[in-house]
């Protein structure tokens, strides 16, 4: 960036209180081919742990800037949120731009780093120390979340799991892709909460028609109607059923498990100097097969961020050999379900019947 194209000194008021927020977006591609994938295919990863604080920064600042055009967060109030960590980080950056105070809940799995980090940046966190009988830590979280909003004069929750500002501002991402790639076929996308899948998918079929939508699960969420489990993975995956999901967008579904996902973001960062977490490396597992297959096209993967939040839990030795992480190589395909309720997924798994299980009772 030159001189002559850094922000006046009479348009900052406009950026707020935070000038990092500039750059926000814009992140680069990498594409990824051998030795990861077989010889003559590769894939296109989206890095979005170029952002301050990842893929997250992007609703984060848009669902405020929103919420206070609209008058639902007045100046200076309290935002409050649940959150597994990076939309921590987004909400942390547009407290700053904006001048909120920021409260978040989050639960005992979210790493020390990301606990400091959050702190660092003058956010308030509180930890729900039990999980929810049938809604696990999503739904503790969130109940707390509404107790502190009653306890709060004029707080406001974004809601990411149904806030449609949350789908919304992956717009900008979807034009970046286009600007970035003469053509794209596949799109593959975790999904947690179903922002970035329905935003980016919703953006690119305006101009691709045509274009796939391949979702990534965790093995254990509930999302595409999988049965509740215990989960290792955080950024993917859901014991809820998030609104913002958009089920008939999807052309497939594949749940990966944590070993599987593991297997990928170390086998990415030794071969390939990129790498994330777990939802990266199960998002570059799927897309891995599919630059192998016939007719997936020009495919684009989604790597939400970086690989530095995970030194003690995806690259650490002791944490994957304590829970059965090591010496765990992904099958050449995954094992086919006929509807994603047939039977209870234990590893990487595909299927191309996507449906709403919740449909009827929204």
């Amino acid at each position: 960036m030159s001189y002559d194209t850094l922000p006046r000194p009479d348009i900052l008021p406009a950026i707020g209180n935070s000038g990092i927020c500039v750059t926000v977006g814009n992140t680069p591609l990498a594409f990824v081919a051998a030795p990861f994938v077989a010889q003559g295919g590769g894939f296109w990863a989206k890095l979005e742990g170029f952002n301050p604080g990842g893929i997250k920064d992007r609703p984060a600042l848009h669902m405020i800037r929103q919420a206070r055009a609209r008058g639902d967060l007045a100046p200076g109030a309290t935002i409050v949120e649940s959150t597994s960590g990076t939309l921590g980080l987004g909400l942390a950056l547009a407290g700053i731009t904006f001048g909120h105070p920021v409260v978040l809940v989050a639960d005992p799995g979210m790493e020390p780093l990301m606990q400091r980090l959050l702190a660092s940046y003058g956010v308030r966190l509180e930890i729900v120390p039990e999980p929810h009988p049938t809604g696990g830590w999503q739904q503790a979280r969130r109940d707390r979340v509404r107790e502190l909003l009653a306890e709060l004069p004029g707080s406001y929750c974004p809601d990411q799991y149904n806030n449609p500002d949350n789908v919304a501002a992956y717009a900008g991402l979807a034009r970046e892709l286009l600007s970035q790639l003469p053509h794209i076929d596949t799109l593959v996308c975790s999904v947690g909460t179903g922002g970035h899948s329905a935003g980016i998918s919703r953006e690119l079929r305006r101009h691709l028609p045509r274009l796939r939508l391949v979702g990534v699960d965790t093995v254990g969420s509930t999302i595409f109607g999988q049965p509740d489990r215990r989960r290792l993975m955080r950024g993917l995956g859901s014991s809820i059923h998030p609104g913002n999901v958009a089920y008939d967008a999807f052309d497939e579904v594949h749940w990966v498990s944590a070993a599987e996902a593991v297997w990928a973001c170390r086998t990415l960062a030794a071969q390939h100097y990129v790498s994330g977490g777990w939802s990266t490396g199960a998002v570059s597992l799927v897309a891995r097969w599919l630059a192998g297959s016939a007719g997936a096209g020009a495919v684009v993967a989604v790597f939400p961020d970086g690989p530095w939040r995970y030194w003690n839990t995806v690259f650490d030795d002791g944490y994957c050999r304590a829970h059965g992480l090591l010496g765990v190589t992904p099958a050449d395909e995954p094992d086919e379900l006929g509807s994603p309720s047939e039977r209870e997924v234990r590893r990487w798994t595909r299927c191309t019947t996507v449906t709403d299980p919740l449909a009827g009772a929204r």
